[in-house]
């Protein structure tokens, strides 16, 4: 389990999307209705990236995902994650030609969405299915998994509601693609990248550390890697603990400086973010010198898996720097 992306690996659970029949019957028939009206054609380039606000919603996500999945992606502008992984959506969206189509939505002007979706933080992505909902992954994301929860998706789309995607006007995907510069080619750190990934996938963390901390010798602000390295740190500390036996620890002996940290790195992974961070704030109140400073480091490192934008983040470090200050 990653948990910066909690739901990355195997993101799309078949046995979780509930009514799935009833909901292929009511696709099917969706598309039947938009066939015999004349719909259904194909779409230009510029149809497989939509803004989309709540007035909207119903007819070009809800509706349109009787269609193709609809992948939603939650955004603000001040959001710098946002501005990472939005380009990064919306050039696979136009690779996969028309095997999803993207809809973004810009939480700051669309309060009442993002209430109903149940989003702690952005960026946030989800999906939309034949009517069903899906959550996809919070925060940045190594774009080969990313690739691969939309493998997932489509794959979703295709096996329990008939969805093949859309057609793509080729014509004018020719044209765009005269028009438009050359492709940027690929990073220096792809490889490294990558091979930190499929280490992550076959849980060997010591070779995910390694793999990003060569690409933050050479470029100290790479994002990605900062984050990889995080999720890799934390996932290598928690892999040989003994859930039960931590916990005990860290209930019986609060000024064990060392139960609060591994019972944090629990939390985190197990998905309770304000358990683990006002965890470590209340040791850093409670201890002093080196026992403080390696309850602030933890609570650093713990910041750097869910992202510096999170409410939560921003939440604790408020908190942290009272105790400190």
């Amino acid at each position: 389990m990653q948990p910066r992306n909690m739901s990355m690996s195997g993101v799309v659970d078949l046995a979780a999307v509930k009514a799935a029949g009833e909901a292929k019957v009511k696709a099917e028939q969706a598309r039947a209705e938009a066939a015999r009206q004349g719909g259904g054609g194909a779409v230009p380039p510029s149809a497989l990236v939509i803004d989309v606000d709540e007035a909207g919603f119903e007819s070009d996500v809800l509706q349109r995902s009787t269609e193709v999945p609809v992948v939603i992606d939650f955004w603000a502008e001040w959001c710098e994650p946002c501005k990472q992984l939005g380009p990064l959506l919306e050039r696979l969206a136009h690779e996969y030609n028309g095997r999803f189509v993207l809809a973004k939505v810009d939480v700051d002007a669309n309060q009442m969405l993002m209430q109903q979706f149940g989003i702690q933080g952005i960026p946030a992505v989800f999906a939309v299915v034949a009517g069903q909902a899906l959550p996809l992954f919070q925060g940045a994301a190594p774009e080969a998994q990313i690739r691969q929860t939309l493998d997932q998706l489509i794959q979703v789309g295709e096996e329990r509601f008939g969805l093949t995607g859309i057609a793509v006007d080729q014509d004018a995907a020719a044209e765009g693609a005269d028009q438009a510069p050359a492709e940027v080619p690929a990073g220096p750190y792809d490889a490294l990248l990558e091979a930190a990934v499929q280490a992550l996938d076959a849980n060997d963390f010591p070779a995910a550390v390694q793999a990003y901390k060569n690409v933050l010798a050479d470029d100290p602000a790479n994002t990605e890697a900062k984050l990889g390295l995080a999720q890799a740190e934390l996932l290598g500390r928690v892999k040989e603990l003994n859930p039960q036996h931590v916990r005990n620890e860290a209930a019986e002996k609060p000024a064990d400086v060392t139960a609060q940290l591994a019972a944090a790195d629990l939390d985190l992974v197990g998905g309770h973010v304000e358990d683990a961070f006002g965890r470590l704030v209340e040791t850093v109140r409670r201890t002093f010198g080196d026992d403080r400073d390696a309850a602030r480091v933890r609570l650093l490192e713990l910041f750097e898996v869910i992202g510096p934008d999170d409410p939560r983040v921003v939440a604790a470090r408020t908190a942290l720097a009272r105790v400190l200050f």
